[in-house]
């Protein structure tokens, strides 16, 4: 019989807060947490993003780590020692070498590179800091919360774009049912904030233009939605199997039930219309968790606020459910965090089940009438919750889908 994997520690770092509860907290204030013209983003067309709020590395971090590391990698520090002490992961507790890190990361931390850019441009290149790889390349994220928490298993980056960090739990849960690990550290970390990124994203039309109103800027899934607003943060869960768990007398937050992965094989950028890959991933971890539609009780959805993406993802739903449960959409509040966003939302999808209520989605104010769901909004929907589906897409026509229930 295939064991339960459990989660026995949550980590977050979001724009919503910074720890698990202020996280929650934050998501049932049903407001959005973007704020006007991000000074890192000064003279772009788009300035204005969804930034981590009242957060000094230097209050969770040696000030030394905190020099010689970006932002990314201070954010998936934060949240992978909060879940470690969630979880009583004291330095003897588990034997290290069992203890795996797998981190969704979208790419590269660009703020280096811009800065580098910018001294190879003046002739200066004798100033580019030594530092410049190793506090940028994704893998550092991992590496770094390996050596931050002694855990010598194995140790990797997936970068999946929008996907990474629900692929890295499914991958993790996946190191732990082979027997590979005891303990893995998944989830995922980025932060989008820089110009490259913001213009790159700009030019592909998929950042939101609504300058003149930026906290209702991200509106998944309403008739007047136009793009999604760049933003950062890092959920970190800790994955062991329920008996090891239960032998160190850990609390079990709720069980990774369900894993499925997927490719569109359709288009570099835009989903397929019908959300065929989705579809897939959705239909495989359902399978995976021994369930049918009829037992998800809630949805947490990928609703990036794209006009192309929302449809696609309704009719996904649309197709796997006869009756689609309440959906909530998760960036409506928190903006896109890129390759930790899927995280975030399995991390918040655990909250919701253990508070037996579902976040609201902010900025819905007139419902896509081609949009046939029941979306939660305004306010938090208490719900009897069991199981909760969360699902993510990103650019390559790649998808993942996590299904998770109560303990």
């Amino acid at each position: 019989m295939t064991p339960d994997i459990v989660v026995t520690g949550i980590g977050l770092i979001t724009p919503a807060g910074v720890g698990a509860g202020s996280t929650w907290r934050g998501l049932c204030s049903g407001q959005s947490f973007t704020t006007a013209q991000d000074p890192l983003l000064t003279g772009l067309p788009v300035d204005f993003s969804c930034p981590v709020q009242n957060f000094d590395a230097c209050d969770h971090l040696p000030r030394r780590t905190v020099r010689r590391t970006d932002a990314f990698i201070h954010f998936a520090l934060a949240a992978a020692q909060e879940a470690a002490q969630d979880a009583d992961l004291a330095p003897g507790s588990a034997e290290p070498t069992r203890i795996g890190v797998v981190l969704g990361v979208g790419g590269n931390s660009l703020t280096v590179y811009d800065r580098a850019a910018e001294l190879l441009r003046t002739g200066e290149h004798h100033l580019v800091s030594p530092l410049s790889l190793p506090r940028s390349v994704p893998s550092m994220a991992a590496g770094e919360v390996a050596a931050h928490l002694d855990c010598r298993g194995p140790n990797f980056t997936v970068a999946s774009a929008c996907a990474s960090g629900a692929h890295a739990i499914g991958i993790a849960r996946d190191l732990i049912r082979s027997g590979t690990c005891d303990i893995v550290l998944a989830g995922g970390t980025e932060s989008g904030r820089s110009p490259l990124s913001a213009i790159s994203f700009a030019r592909l039309n998929a950042l939101s233009t609504r300058r003149h109103d930026p906290s209702g800027a991200s509106r998944p899934f309403d008739r007047d939605r136009d793009g999604f607003v760049l933003s950062e943060g890092a959920a970190v869960l800790v994955l062991e199997r329920g008996d090891h768990a239960r032998a160190r007398g850990a609390t079990l937050h709720g069980v990774v039930a369900g894993y499925g992965a997927s490719s569109d094989a359709h288009h570099p950028v835009n989903p397929h219309p019908d959300g065929r890959g989705l579809q897939q991933a959705i239909r495989a971890a359902l399978a995976d968790a021994r369930m049918m539609p009829a037992d998800v009780d809630h949805v947490s959805a990928h609703a990036t606020s794209t006009p192309a993406g929302d449809i696609a993802e309704a009719r996904a739903l649309s197709h796997v459910f006869s009756c689609t449960p309440p959906v909530t959409a998760l960036k409506a509040l928190l903006g896109h965090a890129l390759g930790a966003a899927s995280a975030i939302q399995a991390a918040c999808a655990l909250l919701a089940l253990r508070h037996q209520a579902i976040p609201p989605t902010a900025n819905l104010d007139n419902q896509d009438d081609a949009i046939d769901l029941d979306i939660v909004r305004k306010a938090p929907r208490p719900a009897r919750l069991r199981t909760v589906l969360s699902t993510a897409c990103g650019f390559g026509g790649t998808n993942a889908a996590l299904i998770l229930r109560g303990p």
